[in-house]
C-alpha cells in the first residue's frame, strides 16, 4: 500500500468512525450487493488513555480515559477492514469495519467513495459548521477597564 493510499484508508476510517450509527445503517440497507463477512476480532469495548497538552502544544499530560469499540472483519471478497469507534456500540464498529474492507476492494473503491464517503463527509462538515457557530454564538471577550482617578 503507498503512503497515499494509506492516507486515504486513514480519511475514510475516521468518517466512519465519526458517521452517526443511524446514518451507517442507512448506507448498510442502500447498498446493493452485500458481501459476506467473518469476524476475526468480534465487537469489543475498552478503554485508552486520551492525551492533551499544555497551551495545545505544550508538554504532553494524560487527560483521562475514552471509552473505545473495536472490531476486525475479513470480507468474502478477501479484504479485512478494521474499525475503531468511540463509545460502546458494537454495531457501529462492525458496520465500519465491514465498509473499511469493502473499501480497500478496487472495483468497488471510486462507488464507495462517491456514493457514500463523499455524503457522509459533506453532512459530518456541516454538523460541524452548526456546532462552530454556537461555540461562537456563547463566546466571551474579556478585557480590563482602567477607571479614571
Amino acid at each position: 500500500m503507498q503512503a497515499n493510499e494509506g492516507e486515504e484508508r486513514q480519511h475514510w476510517m475516521g468518517v466512519l468512525a465519526k458517521t452517526p450509527l443511524r446514518r451507517l445503517e442507512k448506507e448498510w440497507l442502500r447498498l446493493r450487493s452485500k458481501p459476506e463477512y467473518e469476524f476475526l476480532r468480534k465487537p469489543e469495548t475498552g478503554a485508552v488513555m486520551v492525551q492533551g497538552r499544555v497551551g495545545g502544544t505544550g508538554e504532553g499530560f494524560n487527560l483521562g480515559e475514552m471509552t473505545v469499540t473495536r472490531c476486525t472483519v475479513k470480507s468474502s471478497e478477501g479484504s479485512t477492514g478494521s474499525a475503531y469507534v468511540m463509545g460502546r456500540s458494537h454495531r457501529h464498529a462492525e458496520l465500519a469495519a465491514v465498509f473499511d474492507a469493502l473499501l480497500q476492494v478496487k472495483r468497488r473503491q471510486a462507488a464507495l467513495k462517491e456514493q457514500v464517503i463523499a455524503p457522509l463527509v459533506a453532512e459530518l462538515e456541516a454538523a460541524e459548521k452548526i456546532r462552530a457557530r454556537k461555540v461562537a454564538a456563547t463566546k466571551v471577550d474579556f478585557f480590563t477597564m482602567v477607571r479614571g482617578e
